[in-house]
């Protein structure tokens, strides 16, 4: 374990970061493409277009993260939450791609850029916060993308983490 605390929390964020990609990409292997893009009602993403709003500010916070705005000027936002035709395999390849993006600039940041200040949306925040700020989002729709795959994968589902306790026989 690094003593430095700079170097040590760098180290613990990334880490969550790979732990969500793993836990997202477990989801998605139990999902079929009716499962990938089926939506709860009409007010609902679909898995597909939470990988899509999560590549897409991936790719927006982490280009250039510590040069440019965290919000990019040819994001599309709204597009991201749009269904627009697009195969599962490009999903997904956007996905990896994002993902690339941002597990590369995290590891390229050292200790002595925590405090040094970013803009997302014209707001200044320290490295710090930005990396919080981003891995909640991204935790929070990770949540939402293993919720579905595990509702549409029913009673097929295989735990990601511990399993619940089972009754035991009396």
């Amino acid at each position: 374990m690094n003593t430095d605390p700079g170097a040590h929390f760098l180290e613990v964020t990334l880490d969550e970061y790979r732990k969500l990609k793993a836990q997202a990409d477990k989801a998605l292997a139990q999902t079929d493409d009716r499962a990938f893009f089926a939506r709860l009602d009409e007010e609902s993403n679909s898995i597909a277009l939470m990988m899509k709003h999560v590549s897409g500010n991936l790719r927006s916070r982490w280009t250039d993260f510590l040069t440019s705005d965290g919000e990019k000027p040819a994001r599309n936002r709204d597009g991201e939450f749009e269904e627009l035709g697009e195969t599962r395999a490009a999903i997904v390849e956007s996905w990896e791609a994002a993902w690339r993006q941002a597990l590369a600039a995290l590891t390229a940041l050292g200790a002595g850029d925590l405090m040094r200040t970013v803009a997302i949306r014209g707001e200044a925040h320290t490295v710090v916060q930005a990396l919080v700020r981003n891995l909640a989002h991204t935790a929070a729709h990770v949540g939402q993308i293993v919720l579905l795959a595990k509702h549409f994968a029913g009673e097929e589902w295989q735990t990601l983490s511990i399993p619940k306790r089972r009754a035991r026989p009396a």
